[in-house]
């Protein structure tokens, strides 16, 4: 059995990994860490585990011995945990933004000046469409943001064969989990609901990730939505010089990157209630949809992907490549579909 331990498990995506990870059959959970929490039981904090674990929240210093350690913090703590954590664990899985960038310029631009910026370029991306081989022997992985996420695997495959230009926009909504457990104030329900609330209409920290794994120029913007799970993006591209951006050619170009990918569909149907990618029915799952809308007469196109933030997003993610490094099946522990209607 696989021991993990997971940093940050009182939150959102702590609370999705211990989910995830309870119902996977080759891991053992030793340590749910919250400073603030230890010694409580985890499903006082996670009321949907109830039954499913005795666990207790435990304290940093009470860390068990552990083949893997994920960390479900913030920026600002995994740049200190990282360094202190070296040699605890073999493995580490990263869910924060703290070393999901590798030029230091870059990461002091979006985050501030990083505490270890000697550290960055020790990660590999937790991308497993793109970085499987890599992620097979990789003792540090640093996982991409739920819209990141999306984004990247929507545009990659047309960035990667020069069908588009360089310069492209993204706008990105996400529900209100993704703002994290501890959420200030603007996040309350009575200021959120009903409200569609643009928090980031420029350089959102997600586009530096978009442009590092693309090599795409990127500009995007962000919108807090009504919804509690949940991530699309809508993304504007224009055809490159000589290409046709036809919904044939498109089919093709995905269908050829992501044909084998177990959680990666495309999702662009002339009939039924979901035609495009919808992360309403995403929930809970670990799949991204990308979708496509044409205009041949100009040239462009708008990609649409979905995911659920704190699965694909996130914990689901991130279970995927602990199995690629673990050598086990990938989709192991993530065989939920998502639930309809709900």
């Amino acid at each position: 059995m696989i021991r993990a331990g997971v940093f940050g498990a009182s939150g959102y995506i702590g609370g999705e990994l211990l989910r995830l990870l309870l119902g996977h059959p080759e891991v053992d959970i030793v340590s749910a860490v919250s400073g603030r929490l230890a010694g409580r039981r985890v499903d006082t904090v996670h009321p949907n585990l109830r039954g499913c674990t005795d666990l207790l929240f435990c304290a940093p210093a009470d860390l068990a011995d552990c083949d893997v350690v994920f960390l479900a913090v913030s920026p600002a703590t995994a740049m200190e945990l990282v360094p202190e954590l070296d040699g605890r664990a073999p493995v580490l899985i990263d869910l924060s933004g703290g070393f999901r960038l590798r030029d230091p310029e870059v990461f002091a631009r979006y985050y501030g000046e990083h505490s270890s910026p000697g550290l960055l370029d020790s990660f590999v991306t937790g991308w497993p469409e793109r970085h499987r081989k890599e992620l097979a022997e990789a003792d540090r992985i640093s996982m991409p943001g739920c819209m990141a996420n999306a984004a990247t695997l929507a545009l990659y495959p047309l960035a990667a064969e020069g069908l588009i230009r360089p310069d492209v926009t993204i706008d990105g909504r996400v529900g209100s989990s993704g703002s994290g457990a501890t959420a200030d104030a603007m996040n309350l329900h009575a200021e959120r609901s009903g409200a569609m609330r643009v928090f980031k209409p420029q350089r959102h920290r997600h586009e530096a990730e978009v442009a590092q794994s693309t090599g795409l120029t990127v500009r995007m913007s962000a919108t807090g939505v009504e919804a509690v799970r949940g991530v699309q993006v809508l993304i504007r591209v224009q055809a490159a010089e000589g290409v046709s951006l036809g919904e044939r050619e498109l089919r093709k170009v995905y269908r050829n990157h992501y044909g084998d990918e177990p959680f990666v569909r495309i999702v662009v149907q002339k009939r039924g209630l979901y035609r495009l990618p919808e992360p309403k029915i995403l929930s809970g799952s670990n799949f991204c949809d990308i979708g496509f809308s044409t205009d041949e007469e100009d040239g462009s196109a708008v990609l649409v992907a979905a995911l659920d933030n704190l699965v694909k997003g996130g914990s689901g993610n991130a279970v995927q490549t602990m199995n690629i490094r673990f050598g086990m099946p990938e989709t192991l522990g993530l065989g939920f579909t998502g639930l309809h209607p709900v």
